[in-house]
């Protein structure tokens, strides 16, 4: 308790005796001595090395104009410091005022540059400043810069301390989990912001282009910095991951990731420190309430871009219908009914889960029986995102329509993907579905109407009663036989004649429907309809995600279907190859390239989400009516 009561004490004599030096210092400072302004800086800089520019007043003074700065960057500045100190020699005292004035400044180009006078207002006299040269040379990875006098040193034993600004206080790095992946390979780029200063207001500029991947945010938005800390070269680090993104490779071969950028703003703090050669005045006077201060001081950060080999798949053991998928998977389908009626829907359901590319797994490759009439497939994603990747499972609903009845089979459904663990091809099978199809009541007038993807949406509509209606009878001359007359054999001869046509069409027909690659073609407009007008919906609920991924499949799957080409196998060039080959305008193959590219770019985008989504929609709906003109 005696301690602290002696603390306090002292507490406050150094307050009483603050005011009290304050109250000598506004009287008596600045009279009698020598006012000078004097400017210190490094005689030789390097391009891009930060450095600082400092005007020292050893008097009050007021007004300062500081020189017209050229050839170099100004980050910060004039930023304004004051210092005191109160000497006791012989039994007199003396006392002195500084005041500080600095820039931070950054080497744009080599050359020698002047720095011209600065003024300042002091005891009603201005004041000016010697000039100061400074050399620019070429960049080299020196040491921390030194501070070198020009002109006369700080009065008052002042030495005001660097400013912080090495460009290695804070920096942003590009991490790959593999750089060498397999095609179809799940890989995560993090990118990390390292910082021995304080940081904030981190804005991206510019995101990476992530071309030649099917990419997907780890990070959710509004997501609050994890923050950790970390040992380099001796230096403690807080680092942050600022970026999280999960990618698929698309094609093999050279990809290049380009560097993301940001602008942020680094606290900077300097401290001039005083010495009086008293302890006790020492220690007061080097207290942060006289002699410290913090600038802000932007930051432009730039990332180190990334170089990603992309391994082809293995083609030994290679299946003819593999579609693409690679990851960890497993694969179950069912039926809701093995016994129905004619007209009666039964819904085959097929799910694919596990981790890997499951996104771009769009449809099953399912044989149906030629008497039942099927619908595309109603598709939903249960997707999960997490630091590790992305897991989930993809769900195939086919909604199916008897016409006939008797006993039909859907044969085992395929499905085939390259198993990471294992290293090879892995064919997983459904069971062999047999339905038993029972003839249905045929109801008078009925009409079978269907809107959607589920059984829930069929339904009979329109059944109307036939009434009798009074009519002339006509009357044959006597004696006149109908048998072997005109009309007779018309009668004979014409049924004939449509069965055969009938029977020729129904021929043409079932060959036409069994051309998977024809009828994958003919549907590619509609498909991609379908899949544009699940966009709009997603749009209108503000799912932006799911709005972005039912863009990208409605462009990649129309390509697909519309040149047989497996989305595995898609890339720009190809793109650009088969389009060319159809002889499609350049302008038009373009404007599709630069859709594919914009939608990649506008997911993670700034500015207004709506904005963004309805113009993408926009792009994508005209393109695949320009193309489909083109391709007729």
């Amino acid at each position: 308790m005696k301690r602290i009561g002696n603390e306090l004490k002292g507490m406050l004599y150094r307050t009483i005796f603050s005011l009290f030096v304050f109250i000598v210092l506004s009287v008596t400072v600045g009279y009698g001595q020598d006012v000078q302004l004097t400017g210190q800086t490094k005689q030789v800089v390097a391009v891009g090395e930060t450095f600082t520019l400092i005007y020292t007043l050893n008097a009050q003074g007021s007004g300062f104009r500081g020189p017209n700065i050229q050839g170099f960057n100004v980050l910060s500045g004039p930023n304004t410091s004051q210092s005191s100190s109160v000497r006791f020699v012989n039994g007199s005292t003396t006392m002195s005022i500084t005041y500080t004035f600095t820039y931070l400044l950054q080497a744009s180009r080599e050359g020698t540059f002047e720095i011209p006078a600065a003024t300042v207002t002091a005891n009603g006299k201005q004041i000016t400043s010697n000039t100061l040269s400074i050399k620019v040379v070429k960049s080299t990875n020196s040491s921390a810069p030194q501070m070198h006098g020009s002109g006369n040193q700080n009065q008052g034993g002042s030495q005001p301390a660097a400013v912080a600004g090495n460009t290695n206080d804070v920096y942003i790095k590009a991490f790959a989990s593999n750089s060498n992946p397999l095609q179809g390979e799940g890989i995560v780029i993090t990118y990390k912001i390292f910082t021995k200063v304080p940081i904030a207001q981190i804005n991206i500029t510019k995101l990476s282009s992530f071309s030649g991947f099917w990419s997907q945010n780890l990070l959710k938005e509004n997501d609050k910095l994890q923050q950790t800390t970390q040992i380099i070269d001796g230096e403690q680090y807080i680092v942050a991951d600022i970026r999280k993104m999960a990618l698929f490779p698309l094609k093999s071969g050279r990809l290049v990731i380009d560097p993301l950028e940001l602008n942020c703003v680094a606290q900077v703090r300097r401290q001039s420190k005083t010495k009086t050669g008293d302890p006790f005045f020492d220690d007061f006077f080097s207290d942060s309430f006289f002699n410290s201060g913090i600038s802000n001081v932007e930051k432009k950060l730039k990332s180190n871009p990334l170089i990603i080999m992309v391994k082809p798949l293995p083609e030994e053991g290679k299946p003819a219908d593999f579609s693409g998928a690679v990851g960890s998977f497993t694969f179950q389908s069912e039926v809701d009914k093995t016994r129905l009626k004619t007209n009666e829907a039964v819904t085959l359901k097929c799910t694919v889960s596990g981790k890997g590319n499951i996104q771009l797994i769009d449809k099953m490759d399912v044989v149906f029986p030629p008497d039942f009439e099927n619908y595309e497939p109603k598709v939903t994603s249960n997707v999960q995102t997490s630091a590790s990747g992305i897991s989930g499972n993809q769900v195939f609903e086919y909604l199916l329509i008897p016409r006939k009845p008797g006993k039909f089979t859907i044969k085992p459904i395929i499905f085939i993907y390259f198993d990471l663990d294992k290293n090879r091809y892995v064919s997983l099978s459904s069971p062999e579905f047999n339905l038993d199809v029972e003839k249905g009541s045929d109801e008078p007038g009925a009409v079978l109407t269907y809107s959607g993807a589920n059984k829930e949406d069929i339904k009979y509509i329109g059944s109307d009663i036939r009434h009798i209606k009074d009519a002339k009878f006509s009357l044959a001359i006597a004696g006149s036989r109908f048998f072997m007359s005109l009309g007779f054999w018309l009668l004979l001869v014409v049924p004939l004649i449509l069965f055969l046509v009938f029977l020729l069409l129904w021929r043409k027909l079932a060959a036409r429907r069994s051309d998977t690659v024809l009828m994958k073609n003919i549907r590619a407009t509609k498909i991609a309809r379908n899949r544009l007008k699940k966009a709009e919906e997603f749009q209108k609920t503000g799912h932006q995600d799911n709005f972005y991924i039912a863009i990208s499949q409605a462009l990649w799957g129309y390509l697909s279907d519309k040149f047989s080409i497996s989305i595995a196998e898609l890339s720009v060039d190809s793109v650009h190859d088969a389009l060319i080959s159809k002889n499609v305008s350049e302008a038009i193959i373009l404007q599709f390239i630069d859709t594919l590219n914009n939608t990649e770019f506008s997911r993670f985008a700034p500015g207004e989400k709506n904005v963004n989504m309805e113009r993408i929609y926009n792009e994508a709906l005209e393109i695949i009516a320009k193309m489909e003109r083109e391709l007729r």
